[in-house]
């Protein structure tokens, strides 16, 4: 290893770089605060081929001026040593091409200099000291910190001691102090605020990646592709194929998703809405599924059937991939985010404890999604066994809050609904599901007033503090028109300090007021113009879309009538629009303009209009018994129904 300029004291692994047919690592030195820069020219590109060799496989490796020699590896799926060729080759520029004349290759696609980081044991964005000719990471955690760490983790290092090991080096990690650099030297262009800094050292460090690309690359599968072959490597396996990976199966075009437990649709006071903690992630540690464990060889394993799926558990070995999500996922939950909340420790480390635990989360939640399609990750029996235990988790939860006497209204992926529960219920429940699931159930949100309309994935909830909580429902899509939105919002501050069934049905007659009131100044073409204008980006080229359909959705009919008028209009742009009585437009029937080309508020669809508002209300306000108006001779005492 040489190296240029004076030896260091404390530096930094900045980035790892090919040079030529060398790897050339840069580093930050803390005491002279410049960047040093090493170089190794003994460690050579190579890619791995099975041994011995075939006839065929010596005549490649000579064409290629390969040099062989053979190294031990620890097969992933066996988990037996296995005897490997390791051909070396002159030039990094050519692993690939060279790689791909063998029938048979292992890591031929990992980039030089990021395989010597991996061979080594380096980890980017760590502080070191150089004792003589090695490199030795720098422990900063405090006495204090490290004794806390062993309290929270304690039955982590008894009941599973690679996990725990695991757990340690990313806490240690995390406690190293972050180095203040002018970013221009790391390669980072432009204002950077403080906690993007720290966050950009923190995924260096975590994924292995290089400061600058932990600041600029926001693809996930690519951070967690670096932490795997940074572990396998680490212990000597035998990384495997993409193809090994999917054991010889095609990837399928979609898996199976997660449960979703139709509501019972209503009107609801105190519910309780519990929440799987990182339910993938805790599926995937709990139940150890990881690609060498799912549908493993042994015999004995057979029986542990993943429910409702043809695919078995190992009981035999824990599983890497296991290891990694779940020493992620209980950094987060069991340290960090206590920490961001912690009132005995300053605002600036809550802030940091906040922002390092919403990382930690973005990494562990994206573990399921990289098995199922990302090349180098995806792996279909992976993939289905995760979404299969996330679903049976939620069912076997319903099912215990049910047989229990509690009274679960709504599940979807990880969440459970529960109807006016004692804490002591609440309590059993989480309790329960930890003993018998081994997962983490808590509270996640308390509703005052909670409405459950009857499609999936739509309903409102008013918190206990009066803040409304609104998902899926049709009226707050982001291009509704305003005053959509207004009448929306007014009807639901009629319901946000509603406690109990009296306030309740107040509630329900100031709503049903709001509400035809609303459609009566639609009607009579009250409303200003602009706060009924719809808002939409367009997907597809307009210019294109002209050409090939006969009948254009409304943002495209808005889109052509702008561009006829000259105004520039491409792919991504968002039109602005209001409905109008439909009229003939170069042969076709259009029923929107641009909001700028309406003349006179006579042209506007009215009857679009007031179905599209009670459309929207209904989804919400129908399970209330809150009938919007239908026909003009309705009475007005048949706005009202009964609860439930």
């Amino acid at each position: 290893m040489a190296r240029e300029g004076k030896k260091l004291d404390i530096w930094y692994l900045i980035n790892a770089e090919t040079d030529r047919s060398m790897v050339k690592l840069r580093f930050y030195d803390a005491s002279a605060e410049e960047i040093i820069e090493v170089r190794d020219s003994k460690y050579k590109p190579y890619f791995l081929i099975p041994y011995p060799l075939s006839e065929k496989d010596e005549y490649t490796v000579d064409r290629i001026l390969g040099k062989v020699s053979t190294i031990e590896k620890q097969d992933l799926f066996t988990d037996k040593m296995k005897t490997i060729a390791k051909v070396e080759i002159k030039t990094p520029d050519h692993i690939k091409k060279f790689s791909k004349m063998f029938e048979n290759v292992w890591e031929n696609e990992i980039e030089f200099s990021r395989g010597y980081v991996y061979d080594y044991g380096l980890v980017f964005g760590s502080q070191y000291v150089l004792q003589g000719n090695h490199l030795r990471v720098i422990s900063n955690v405090p006495e204090k910190e490290k004794k806390k760490f062993d309290r929270v983790f304690a039955e982590v290092k008894k009941a599973d001691p690679l996990k725990y090991v695991q757990l340690k080096e990313l806490f240690d990690l995390c406690y190293q102090p972050i180095p203040q650099i002018n970013p221009e030297i790391l390669g980072i262009h432009g204002e950077i605020d403080p906690k993007r800094y720290y966050l950009t050292f923190m995924l260096s460090r975590i994924a292995n990646l290089p400061v600058p690309e932990a600041y600029s690359n926001r693809r996930v599968s690519e951070w967690v592709k670096s932490m795997i072959y940074t572990y396998l490597r680490r212990n000597n396996f035998l990384i495997p194929t993409s193809k090994e990976l999917r054991k010889g199966e095609k990837l399928k075009e979609s898996v199976p998703g997660a449960l979703t437990i139709t509501p019972k649709s209503g009107i609801y006071f105190n519910t309780v809405v519990t929440d799987f903690e990182s339910l993938y992630p805790s599926c995937i540690d709990s139940y150890n599924l990881s690609y060498e464990t799912v549908d493993c060889k042994h015999e004995e394993c057979r029986d542990r059937r993943i429910s409702e799926l043809n695919h078995h558990v190992c009981v035999r070995r824990r599983g890497f991939y296991s290891v990694i999500i779940g020493a992620l996922k209980d950094l987060r939950i069991h340290w960090f985010k206590p920490l961001s909340k912690n009132p005995s420790t300053s605002k600036h480390e809550r802030l940091l404890a906040e922002a390092l635990a919403k990382l930690l989360k973005l990494i562990s939640v994206s573990s399921y999604g990289v098995t199922v399609r990302i090349h180098g990750l995806a792996s279909t029996p992976l993939a289905e066994s995760i979404t299969g235990y996330g679903r049976y988790a939620l069912q076997t939860a319903w099912n215990m809050a049910k047989e229990h006497g509690l009274h679960p209204t709504y599940g979807d992926t990880d969440s459970i609904f529960l109807d006016n529960p004692s804490e002591e219920e609440v309590k059993w429940l989480v309790r329960t599901v930890k003993e018998k699931l081994r997962l983490d159930l808590a509270v996640d949100k308390e509703y005052s007033l909670c409405v459950l309309s009857e499609a999936k994935k739509a309903y409102f909830g008013i918190l206990k503090d009066g803040t409304p909580d609104i998902k899926g429902l049709t009226v707050i899509k982001s291009n509704s028109p305003e005053f959509f939105l207004r009448v929306f919002r007014n009807c639901i501050k009629e319901l946000s300090h509603v406690k109990n069934l009296e306030e309740y049905e107040l509630a329900k007659k100031r709503i049903a007021a709001i509400a035809q009131k609303a459609i009566k100044d639609l009607r009579q073409r009250r409303i200003e113009l602009k706060d009924l204008e719809y808002s939409v980006q367009l997907y597809f080229d307009p210019k294109q879309k002209v050409r090939l359909e006969e009948a254009l959705h409304q943002p495209y009919q808005c889109a052509v009538q702008l561009i006829d008028a000259g105004v520039d209009v491409s792919k991504r742009d968002t039109v602005s629009f209001v409905k109008v009585n439909p009229f003939n437009y170069k042969g076709k029937k259009f029923t929107v303009k641009p909001t700028a080309h309406v003349k006179n508020l006579s042209e506007l669809n009215v009857k679009d209009y007031v179905r599209n508002l009670r459309t929207a209300l209904g989804q919400t306000f129908n399970p209330m018994n809150i009938e919007l108006e239908t026909r003009k001779d309705k009475k007005i005492s048949d706005w009202f129904g009964t609860n439930r």
